[in-house]
């Protein structure tokens, strides 16, 4: 059996059962005949047997010592009548007037079963013999002065299990041939449709898929929780244990026992994928993608894919911090070979004292900024974007001024220098963008950023093109973007994520052609900041 196909064994297994069941129902109906035809019996009997004790010439001829001669023809009659296996008369010394063995008529009899019948009792009992086992019916005989004088005793042969099956052998041999082969049949069809559920795998395979994919969700470094739509995890592999520090086993719990805030049931209840999403779950801070579970259109769960923050932020931070040395050694280096060009000009042209002046401006603008970055911004990755981007600006021909009241010891609470940098970097490139839709003169940027024990203000202000007023409640939709050459519709949807997640509130204020400026405040708290060394 076990090297049999599934398709074979739910055949035979379930064909098995048919078998089975039709030999089990074919005794429980043959018993309720066998019971039925000794119900029938009894009341046959005893009738039979009333009318024989009520026969006036029966009452007569027992009273005599020869009253057999003329008993036992009246009784035959009425056996060969009723179809009744033997009827015996007696008297109450117990001689028979009646049997169908006549060498037994005048003898005594001498039952264990007839006690009762002597004493006026009306009853029934069994009793096995060479006929087999009969069922007996005794009634008294009584006179007209109701004094008993004799027994009527009326049995009938009981059909035996196998009688009752030989008598129905041919009902029984077609409802057993027509019982096999749709039994057959459906057993073949059942099989065919559990193989075709089973997408024509044989169970090892099936065994071999589950722990293939058990294996693969437990080794990526990535950590995959996935619900049905009852909420029921399925899938917790060993990255999501080890982020949120479980324990144990906890497939076929409900997910909100495990974890209160995953949001996964959100994506089981609107049917709606959400992807990159940077959330806090449990007091860790993890970026997220949670995906419907779909199957002909119907949604069965959902399941989330996602990296602890810390890890991403460390990655991020690297690449962040690699772009912005990148850009600002290509800025200053073409900055620096504009002035270069500059004072050889001057030089050739035999003006030494002004090329000797504008070296000094130009080292001692850039080491006054410099000075002020490291003294106001306590980030170094902060600070080099601010000078990154002090010098993009240069080269796009674009001022960009950054207030000398500007201070940042330390950042909000949840936040980080990952989150200042991609802040400040997006809102000031979408005002680098702003310049790229006009023609403006004296194009400027304002930075400003303040910090005090409580709060910290972030402004950015520029006065480019601005944004239509139909499209500021838009600024932060995911995708969103007027700029539909240089703009991805990312940068402002991840400031407005980061806002929320520091607990802050941004305001935007804009007027078509004269500028756009971003107002954001974080609360301080109660907790001491991180400082970004």
């Amino acid at each position: 059996m076990k090297h049999l196909s599934i398709r074979w064994k739910i055949t035979i297994l379930s064909y098995i059962v048919v078998i089975f069941s039709l030999l089990i129902g074919g005794i429980v109906i043959v018993a309720n005949i066998q019971q039925k035809e000794e119900r029938d019996l009894r009341i046959r009997s005893m009738n039979t047997a009333r009318t024989v004790a009520e026969l006036s010439d029966v009452k007569q001829a027992v009273k005599k010592p020869d009253g057999w001669d003329k008993i036992n023809p009246i009784v035959e009659d009425i056996r060969i009548i009723n179809e009744t296996d033997y009827i015996i008369v007696m008297n109450m010394e117990r001689i028979r007037y009646s049997h169908p063995a006549k060498e037994l008529i005048g003898k005594r009899s001498e039952g264990e079963d007839e006690e009762p019948a002597f004493a006026e009792h009306i009853y029934f009992s069994k009793a096995k013999g060479e006929i087999g086992t009969v069922l007996r019916a005794f009634i008294p005989i009584k006179d007209e002065d109701l004094n008993q004088i004799g027994v009527v005793l009326v049995g009938n042969r009981i059909p035996s299990f196998q009688e009752i099956m030989v008598e129905m052998i041919d009902e029984i041999q077609f409802i057993v041939i027509l019982t096999l082969i749709f039994g057959l049949i459906g057993s073949l069809m059942l099989a065919h449709h559990i193989k075709k559920q089973m997408f024509q795998l044989e169970p090892h395979e099936i065994k071999r898929m589950f722990e293939e994919r058990t294996a693969t969700f437990h080794s990526i470094n990535e950590g995959v929780i996935a619900i049905d739509n009852h909420e029921i995890i399925t899938i917790f592999n060993e990255k999501a244990k080890l982020i949120f520090n479980v324990k144990g086993d906890v497939v076929g719990k409900p997910i909100r026992t495990v974890l209160k805030d995953t949001r996964l049931p959100e994506i089981v209840e609107k049917n709606q994928a959400v992807y990159n999403e940077e959330i806090e779950v449990s007091g860790k801070v993890i970026v997220s993608n949670r995906i419907p579970i779909m199957i002909h259109n119907k949604t069965i769960g959902a399941v989330a894919i996602f990296q602890d923050r810390t890890e991403v932020a460390k990655l991020a931070e690297e690449l962040t911090g690699v772009k912005n040395f990148v850009e600002a050694l290509r800025v200053q280096n073409h900055e620096h070979m504009n002035k270069l060009h500059t004072i050889a000009g001057l030089i050739q042209l035999g003006k030494s004292d002004k090329a000797l002046e504008h070296a000094f401006n130009a080292s001692e603008e850039q080491e006054s900024l410099t000075n002020f970055l490291n003294k106001a911004i306590k980030n170094d990755a902060v600070a080099g974007l601010l000078l990154s981007k002090v010098s993009r600006g240069k080269e796009l021909g674009i001022q960009v001024i950054i207030d000398e009241n500007s201070h940042l010891e330390t950042f909000p609470l949840q936040l980080d220098q990952h989150d200042f940098v991609v802040l400040l970097g997006n809102l000031v490139e979408n005002a680098f963008g702003s310049f790229e839709l006009g023609e403006i003169e004296n194009k400027r940027i304002d930075i400003s950023l303040e910090q005090s024990g409580d709060l910290c203000a972030i402004l950015i202000e520029d006065n480019g093109c601005g944004i239509k007023e139909e499209h500021l409640s838009r600024v932060f939709e995911k995708g969103f973007t007027v700029n539909k050459r240089a703009g991805t519709g990312y940068g402002l949807y991840l400031v407005k994520q980061i806002v929320e997640k520091g607990r802050g509130e941004i305001e935007v204020s804009s007027l078509p052609g004269e500028g756009t400026s971003f107002t954001i405040t974080f609360p301080m708290g109660v907790e001491e900041g991180l400082y970004g060394t």
